[in-house]
C-alpha cells in the first residue's frame, strides 16, 4: 500500500522516536546501518521530513536527526502524507485513474473498508505510541 520511500521514512521515524529523543541527534549512518536501508536515499527522505517539521535536524559534525515531544505526539499519518501524499488512501488500489464510487474497479468496495480502517488507525496513533509497539526498535 505504501511506497518503498514511505516504508523507509516510517521505519526511520520510529527508530528516531526510540533513539533520537530531544537533545540526542542520530546520524544518517547510524539509522541506515540499523535499518539496513540505502544511506543517500534515506538522507533525502529525512530532509523532506525535517523540512515539513515532522522531525528535528541539526547540522555539523555532531548533527543528525532527532525528535522533540511535539514530534512524538504527531499522528503517524503525517509521515505517510508527507512522503506518499494524502491520495494514498483515496487512489485506486489497481492504479486506475477513473476508479471512484460512481465508477468502481473490481476491488474498489473491498479495499475501501480496509483503507478507511487503516486511515483511522494512523490518524489516532501517535509516532510515540507506534514506536513503543515495535519491539525491533528496542
Amino acid at each position: 500500500m505504501f511506497s518503498k520511500s514511505c516504508q523507509y521514512a516510517i521505519r526511520a521515524v520510529l527508530y528516531l522516536a526510540e533513539h533520537g529523543k530531544e537533545g540526542q541527534c542520530v546520524g544518517v549512518k547510524e539509522i541506515t546501518e540499523a535499518l539496513e536501508v540505502p544511506g543517500p536515499f534515506l538522507a533525502k527522505l529525512l530532509q523532506q521530513l525535517s523540512r515539513n517539521q515532522l522531525i528535528g535536524s541539526t547540522k555539523g559534525p555532531h548533527g543528525g536527526f532527532c525528535m522533540s515531544p511535539k514530534h512524538l505526539e504527531a499522528p503517524l499519518i503525517m509521515v505517510i502524507e508527507c512522503i506518499d501524499g494524502p491520495e494514498v488512501f483515496t487512489s485506486c488500489v489497481l492504479g486506475l485513474p477513473a476508479c471512484n464510487a460512481a465508477n468502481p474497479c473490481y476491488l474498489h468496495h473491498q479495499s475501501l473498508a480496509y483503507k478507511q480502517g487503516m486511515l483511522k488507525i494512523l490518524k489516532d496513533k501517535t509516532i510515540a505510541e507506534v514506536a513503543r509497539q515495535v519491539p525491533e526498535l528496542r
